[in-house]
């Protein structure tokens, strides 16, 4: 990273700091721009670079998580699906435990203010976007259709395995190892260990 990539990496860390720092202390409701770019000693035009919206700013540490999780995995070498996916669910969560208490005030910050709560949704989506593409071109096969198809369902149980680990590390913090519990979940799904609808010629129906 040169000279002016590093300087601006720092800006953009110290607008984010700040921004959940005055987040934290008066909420996201009451928090402005002005606000934020005051403590940060940028301007607002130079803080809207970095970050177009106020939602951004609150995510911010999450979104480099994944994304940064997806960039890692396209530089690892081939390996077995379970093992990838594996890696790259213990790469995300790695970095979120740098951090809990950050972890745990987006969350609650999504519970409260509906915006932060569809752009954590927007971000989760473009993440599993982003790992099915990655997933599509490791995989092979003669059916293009049912290696994205592959792709996509795997992705998904990723993401469904990271959010249900961090959610319950957020509401249980004492005794919770989220590594083990990813783990714990991905024996889970190699063992057939979680449940699925039945058939529809399995189904049993009432009289």
């Amino acid at each position: 990273m040169g000279l002016r990539e590093l300087k601006r990496e720092r800006t953009r860390r110290l607008i984010a700091d700040k921004a959940f720092e005055l987040f934290c202390h008066h909420g996201f409701g009451r928090t402005t721009v002005e606000q934020i770019a005051a403590a940060a000693e940028v301007g607002p035009s130079t803080l809207y670079r970095y970050f177009p919206t106020k939602e951004t700013l609150v995510l911010e540490f999450v979104e480099d998580c994944l994304m940064g999780a997806v960039a890692w995995f396209r530089e690892q070498p081939p390996v077995d699906l379970p093992d990838g996916l594996q890696a790259v669910i213990e790469h995300v969560l790695d970095e979120l435990e740098r951090n809990p208490d950050r972890v745990r005030a987006v969350y609650e910050m999504a519970d409260q203010t509906p915006s932060v709560s569809a752009h954590l949704q927007e971000l989760i989506w473009r993440f599993r976007g982003e790992l099915t593409e990655e997933l599509v071109r490791r995989l092979s096969g003669p059916d293009p259709q049912l290696v994205e198809f592959t792709a996509a369902l795997s992705a998904g149980s990723a993401m469904n395995i990271i959010e249900t680990v961090v959610r319950m590390w957020v509401e249980n913090p004492d005794g919770i190892e989220v590594k083990e519990l990813a783990r714990r979940a991905m024996s889970l799904l190699r063992g057939g260990g979680i449940p699925l609808p039945a058939s529809r010629d399995n189904v049993v129906h009432g009289p």
